[in-house]
Parts: structure tokens; sequence; C-alpha cells
């Protein structure tokens, strides 16, 4: 019987030669030591690199480069289509001399009737600029709430995300309210509520950032406590009678000794995939993992053996590297690694980087170049003079015409039946402020923050002018935008709702389609939802675009890109002002 009891007791290994020299196949019929070997195999992996543990932000690249039109840019400077942009900025000279000359000749001014630059700068130029400022300074609220956050007076996820949604809802209704209280025109309305979703975006992304490394922290800390209390433990001289890894199942029932590991390794133990479980945890009491058992097997107190201490420090230190290594996240010191990075001056820096992506480190270069500032400056001012002239000359007489229809009472059918024609006559002037407006902000704008902030990655755009599809134009002509929406709606839909990929997809697109069709109804001050549809038409749009019948027409497809861009802002604009 004694001789049974021992056999019974005993933990049977054995090692096999296998025809690779010095490697080996272990068999046992623990199933602990199963699960130490699997959870030991991916850390390994882990640490070669070949597998990556999974974060709940998506890891955005972040890196220096320029922008495609950027003369600093190699491939803008030695570009086969130079000669195209040369000729383009010609033309705009051109017709700006133009419009000039028959301005004058009619008007006895260069600038016109002048309207366009009377809305602009007659009214209210200074309370615009106090309001910025004060949406501006405003923002430091949500420093100071991850602040709160961090000493553990309100943690962040027992509510602390509650209370930053509820004052990112009032600090964005504060802006469109105060706008249009103030009842600017529509210049002054629209520069309002962007910039405000600028702030509202940055503020979204470096709360969610932070407020998630703070249940990081937080859970570093316990496991802290954790290893400072089994260090100062006695273990026992003796093994326990039942050989067990950690001393209770997750049920709290003794484990018994009734599995073997298989002669060949499970597809799992050659190709890890990333642990999906939650880092944020600090109750392990229902957690199902390595490091949860170890803590509860601590917190009850079972008499434990050199070598169970052992391994639960081993479990323990290699969860606590990984916490430190996604609180140090891009970082290249520890120094501006979570909470070290939770300073004014951060927070300020952040706000100022032409970018809506939180992160704790970015690339930057060593100096600003003060010439290429000037430049940006002076193309900037010289871009707006050509969208007023445009405005002025172009858009401001059809959009006059669609006012005066109304004010003199012209039934709704017969404002119809001049649809065709303002739709028309906005065609090529709203197509070039569209294209002079994004190269105003992503080029121009952009470029300046960037250089004044010593921001190293210029990757404000892609090349949109050749999308095929919608979607591939939604990922490329504002990538600032779209990577916030990636991190924050799309990515953060599945992880915390549990949605699919198309229906994060879907929320991802009714919601920027929401804010737009928003814009538009502070601007015309009716609700329509023309905008709001025509969005939500692209969705099945990039399906058919990514059919068999539509599969390699990559002409086919900018075709089509093109007469949408072409058309669809001269066709909303006048339905928006008919209607």
């Amino acid at each position: 019987m004694l001789g049974l009891k021992r056999r019974t007791n005993s933990i049977p290994v054995r090692l096999e030669k296998t025809t690779h020299k010095g490697r080996y196949i272990l068999t046992a019929d623990d199933p602990d030591i199963k699960e130490i070997l699997r959870k030991g195999i991916e850390r390994e992996q882990v640490e070669r690199g070949h597998a990556k543990l999974r974060s709940s932000f998506r890891d955005l690249l972040f890196t220096p480069r320029l922008t495609a039109f950027d003369r600093r840019n190699p491939s803008a400077a030695h570009s086969p289509f130079f000669g195209f942009f040369t000729l383009f900025w010609i033309a705009m000279v051109l017709m700006l001399v133009k419009v000039s000359m028959q301005n004058y000749r009619d008007y006895g001014s260069v600038l016109g009737s002048n309207q366009i630059m009377k809305m602009m700068f007659s009214h209210d130029v200074w309370v615009l600029a106090v309001t910025d400022g004060v949406m501006c300074a405003a923002t430091t609220l949500t420093y100071l709430f991850q602040l709160v956050v961090h000493q553990g007076w309100l943690r962040w996820e027992r509510g602390g995300w509650i209370v930053q949604n509820i004052w990112q809802s009032l600090f964005l209704g504060a802006a469109i309210g105060w706008a249009y209280f103030r009842e600017w025109p529509w210049t002054h309305t629209i520069f309002v509520v962007l910039h405000g979703l600028v702030f509202l975006m940055k503020q979204h992304s470096y709360a969610s950032y932070n407020g998630h490394l703070s249940t990081v922290y937080r859970r570093r800390q316990v496991l802290e406590g954790k290893l400072e209390h089994l260090e100062q433990m006695e273990p026992n001289a003796t093994s326990p009678t039942r050989p067990t890894f950690f001393g209770r199942s997750l049920d709290g029932s003794r484990r018994s000794i009734d599995s073997a590991l298989p002669t060949d390794l499970p597809e799992s133990a050659t190709n890890p995939r990333p642990s999906l479980r939650p880092r944020t945890a600090t109750n392990f009491t229902s957690e199902k993992s390595d490091v949860a058992t170890v803590a509860r097997a601590i917190e009850s107190g079972d008499a434990i053996d050199t070598t169970q201490l052992h391994t639960f420090e081993n479990v323990i230190k290699a969860e606590l590297a990984d916490l430190t290594k996604e609180l140090q996240g891009k970082s290249s010191s520890a120094r501006t690694a979570y909470p070290h990075n939770l300073t004014l001056y951060n927070f300020l820096d952040y706000i100022c980087l032409p970018t809506l992506v939180y992160e704790l480190e970015y690339p930057r270069q060593e100096r600003t170049n003060w010439w290429f500032v000037a430049e940006k400056i002076t193309a900037t001012f010289g871009v707006l003079c050509v969208m007023m002239v445009i405005s002025q000359a172009f858009i401001y007489p059809p959009v006059a015409k669609t006012v005066r229809m109304k004010e003199a009472g012209m039934p709704l059918e017969q404002r119809w039946q001049e649809l065709p024609f303002i739709v028309s006559d906005m065609l090529f002037p709203l197509l070039i402020e569209q294209l002079l407006t994004w190269y105003l902000i992503w080029e121009c704008i952009l470029n300046v923050l960037a250089e004044l902030t010593c921001f190293a990655d210029r990757g404000f755009y892609g090349d949109w002018w050749n999308s095929v599809t919608w979607d591939q134009y939604a990922r490329d002509w504002n990538r600032p935008v779209h990577n916030f929406l990636l991190r924050h709606v799309y990515h953060s839909s599945i992880s915390t709702f549990h949605l699919s990929r198309n229906a994060a997809t879907f929320v991802t697109f009714l919601l920027s389609a929401l804010v737009h069709e928003m814009c538009m109804a502070i601007m015309f001050k009716k609700v329509r939802g023309y905008l709001l549809c025509s969005q939500l038409l692209q969705m099945p749009l990039v399906s058919l675009s990514r059919s068999k019948l539509m599969k390699g027409r990559d002409v086919l497809g900018n075709v089509i890109f093109w007469i949408g861009l072409f058309i669809g802002p001269s066709l909303l604009t006048s339905l928006y002002l008919v209607m």
C-alpha cells in the first residue's frame, strides 16, 4: 500500500529524444505542468517578438515623414506630374487676376461688392478669438480630472469615464449654444463648431488612454503588494501530500492528476496567440489567468513549498514586466511613461500638436525651419485670398439667388425647377473651393503647427486623389480624424461593446455622418438629412466596389469616385439652399 501510495503521489515526467540534437519532448501527468509549459512558451515567443500581447488600444505607428506636396519630399520634388502642379497654381493666379480686373471694371474695387469679406470681418471678430481661447483653456479640466483619477479619488472604470463623457457633452453643447446665441454668420459658426470638435476629440483621446493606463497602473500596484507578501512568506521544507501547482483550482477544490501532456506539443504552443484577457482588473476572484490563480493562492494562506514559491514569483514578475511595458507604451524611457506623463506641459504640448490621437511620445525633429514656416504662412494667406475671390465671384451669386427666391415667396415647385441650374452654376467653383480648403488645412495649417512643435510625422493625408473606393478616400483624405475614429470608435466598439467588425464599421460611418449633418444643420439652421443619407450611402457603394464586378477595374473606380466628389458638394449645397 505504501508503495502504491507513493506511485500515486508522484508526478511522472519523461523526456523523449527527437531527431533534432539537444531537443527533447516532455511528457507529464499533471495538467498544471501543461499549463506552465504553455504559458512559458507564449511568454518566450512574446519576448522574442514572434507574438504580441493585445492592448485595449490600437497601436498607431507615428514615424518621421513628409507630406506628399512638401518640396523637401523627394517623391514630390521628382514627381512626373510636377509640371501639372505648376500649371494648376498658374491657372489659379490668372483666374484671380481676371476676376479682380472684372470686379474693378464693374465695382471700382478688385474685391467687387465685397460681401464675403464684410461677412467675415465685420462681426464679432474679437469675440470669436476670445471664444476660441476659452475653449482651449477649458480643455485643461480633462487634465485635472486625470490627476483625480490617478490619485484614486475616482476610478476610471467605476464612473470616471461617465464623468468624462458628461463633461465632453457639456463642452460641445456650450460651444454650439454660444455660436447659436451670438447669431454669427456661418463662417464664424462653423469655425467654432469644428474647432470645438477638434478639442473634443483631443480630450477624449487623452482621457481614454490615460484612464486605461490608470487601471493598468493600479493592477501593477496590487501585484507589487502580492509579490512583497510572497517574498515575506516562509515555504514548507517538505512538498505537499498532493502535487498541486496553484494549491486550488478556479472553483476552490483540490486539483486531481488525471491528464498527461501529449507527446506532440499542441498547435497553440507552436503558434501562440496573443492574450485576450484584460490587464486592468484588480479583483482576482473571478479572473481566469495564471496570475489571478497565484493571487488567490497567496490570499488563501495555504502552505507552499520552495518550488511553488519560486514559480509564484516568476508568474507575478512576468506579469509586472508586461504591465510596466504597457505603461511605458511608445516612450523611449520610463521618465515619460505613465504616470510621469501627467504634467501640464505634456497636456498643453499635446493640445498644440497636429494629431487627434494621444500617445506618450511622438517622433520629433531637432529644430524648427523658420523659412518653411514663413512659406506655409504665406501660402495660407494666399490660398485664403483665392478662396474669397472665388466665393465672391462664383458662389455668392447663386446663393443670393436662392435667398431672393425664398424671400419673394416662390413656391417649392418653381424652386425645384431651378435646382439643376443652381447645381451647374456651383459645380466648378465648389470643386475648386473643396480642393483649396483641403490644401489650406492639411498641407498649410497642419504643416505650420507641425513645424512649430517639431512634430516629425507629417502623414496628414494619403494619395486620396487616386482612390478607387469610398472607404479608401475616407482613410486617406483626413488621416488625423481617421486615426481617431479607428482607435476610439471602431476598435473601442469591438473591445468594449463586443460588436462585430461590420457592426463597428456601421457605427463609425453613422457617427461620422451624424457629425457632418450636425455641421450642415448649424450652417443652414435647418435639419434635412441630405448629407447624412449621402454618407450612409457610401457603405453599399463600398460593398459594390469590393464585388467581382468592380474587382481590378481601378480606372472605373477612380472615375466613379471623382464624379461623386465633383457633383456631390454642389448637389447637396443646392438641396439645402433650395429646399
